[in-house]
């Protein structure tokens, strides 16, 4: 029969090996969380990446409406000046 210091021995290895056994398990664990809240904020930061390029976006369509706007109406105005200014046909020019 196995003495009582080989006994103790015996179960603190056993208890020792379970421990490591059960620390392995939790690094898996913690790796795996880990994993994934690394996921979560790539997705974070990309969403907020995604939205400031959209509101880049939007101010850049913004501008360039103002400039449409603007465009039509100075081409607006050069049509009205150049009819304006162009000769009048005379009682020649008619028939």
């Amino acid at each position: 029969m196995a003495s009582r210091a080989e006994r103790y021995k015996k179960a603190a290895v056993k208890a020792a090996k379970k421990a490591r056994m059960w620390a392995v398990a939790a690094v898996r664990q913690a790796d795996r969380l880990l994993v994934e809240a690394q996921k979560r904020v790539e997705t974070e930061q990309r969403r907020k990446r995604v939205k400031a390029a959209l509101r880049r976006t939007g101010k850049v369509m913004r501008a360039v409406g103002r400039a449409a706007i603007v465009a039509g109406v100075a081409a607006g105005i050069a049509a009205a000046r150049a009819e304006s200014r162009a000769p009048k046909a005379g009682k020649k020019g008619r028939r």
